[in-house]
């Protein structure tokens, strides 16, 4: 069931532990659930009890620790020995007197690992500050590390394999774009169009099937395009609204994000007025990325491009994008926002997304892209502009209709 050669695991786990020198670090506890599918191969839905992969820097294979019926899963997604795979019985699930990281603490002195220097992923939203205190009662010689991010930025640069993955998913994204703008006219309910985006993005094309996104479909409407968060309810489109249209396509859990914005009908004043003025920023971005750029210098270029009409964007304009599980498809490392050091380097990927939010209304265009030897590539296909819709029917083409 393996995504990737052995070959390939073995080179990121060798990269981990680099870092974890260059960083003080003998024992990683990895809780992310990207992170230890990137480096074992770890795939299930299991991340909402306590799991782990431990790597140990003069061991040649990580530890899988986790609940005991997910010891099977471990054992057949995973590179790693059988034995290697050790699993806590269930009174440790949810329970106010034990708690998992007791039982890692013990397992961790067990091996003779009890008093190194253990990195864990402070800011995770799988490692809690309860999660963090069992770990010290336990281990009281050790030293403990933050260690956020360590692996996620051995994951910033894909390989070849990761980014052909990322193009299925793209296409992925593209089919399931085409059928949220061929399913949104007025008089259709938000929650239709939602369910035929999750049939698309599941189902996939007829060549391969898809994943479920670490992002629900994101679909605001009317006003509330101006809360790009907001997902869906059981209102029914009328005429004249604007929809935001935010999704991704996910194959073996790379993610490629597409936002487009749709009008039921004729689009209003304002969205023909700032719809040229996204449109020419986010084509300027992409001509101008090659590598040797930072991410502030990126992100620079859309900033002049809107100061000439003179519009000003709070929010950064993109983050470095791939592998990943709920409730986010972003890695939480490279951002493109003012001042963002990162240097641009070929196989780094990122979703580029210029959205603009007033008081009333919205619009996003979206593109996610690699960066290149020379310059980059978009992975989608799907028209970069404002989609209009006639109000009343199907649009059969999923395209834009003057």
């Amino acid at each position: 069931m393996l995504s990737f050669d052995i070959i390939e695991y073995q080179n990121r786990l060798s990269k981990t532990k680099q870092r974890m020198a260059e960083s003080g670090i003998e024992v990683l506890l990895v809780t992310d659930p990207a992170n230890m599918n990137y480096l074992s191969g770890y795939d299930a839905w299991s991340f909402y009890v306590h799991q782990m992969l431990i790597v140990i820097i003069d061991e040649p294979q990580p530890i899988w620790i986790g609940r005991y019926q997910d010891a099977n899963g471990a054992k057949a997604t995973t590179w790693i020995y059988d034995e290697n795979v050790i699993a806590y019985p269930d009174y440790y699930v949810q329970s106010s007197v034990y708690h998992p990281m007791d039982f890692v603490a013990e397992i961790l002195k067990q091996i003779g690992q009890g008093n190194r220097y253990i990195g864990v992923e402070m800011d995770n939203y799988y490692f809690s500050a309860k999660a963090l205190e069992r770990l010290k009662q336990g281990l009281p010689n050790a030293t403990f590390k933050d260690a956020d991010l360590l692996v996620n930025y051995v994951r910033i640069i894909k390989s070849d394999q990761e980014i052909e993955y990322m193009k299925k998913a793209a296409k992925i994204a593209d089919e399931a774009m085409f059928k949220a703008t061929e399913s949104i006219y007025a008089g259709v309910r938000e929650c239709d169009v939602a369910a035929n985006i999750y049939y698309q993005v599941v189902s996939g094309t007829k060549d391969y099937g898809g994943d479920y996104p670490a992002i629900v479909p994101l679909l605001p409407s009317g006003e509330n395009t101006s809360a790009p968060h907001l997902t869906w309810s059981d209102k029914r489109y009328q005429e004249g609204e604007a929809v935001i249209v935010e999704l991704a396509g996910c194959y073996k859990r790379y993610h490629v994000p597409l936002a487009r914005t749709v009008s039921i009908g004729k689009p209003s004043k304002e969205l023909e007025k700032i719809t040229p003025v996204v449109v020419e920023g986010l084509n300027e971005v992409l001509h101008s990325v090659k590598p040797g750029m930072t991410c502030g210098e990126v992100e620079s270029i859309w900033r002049n491009s809107i100061k000439k009409h003179g519009i000003e964007k709070e929010a950064r304009l993109g983050y470095s994008v791939g592998l990943n599980y709920p409730p986010d498809w972003g890695e939480h490392t490279a951002s493109l926002r003012m001042g963002d050091p990162t240097v641009l380097q070929p196989n780094m990927t990122f979703h580029l997304i210029p959205g603009l939010w007033f008081d009333n209304y919205g619009i996003e265009i979206s593109e996610s892209f690699r960066v290149t030897d020379a310059g980059c590539e978009t992975f989608t296909d799907f028209p970069r502009d404002l989609v209009v819709k006639d109000p009343f029917h199907r649009n059969q083409h999923g395209g834009i209709i003057s």
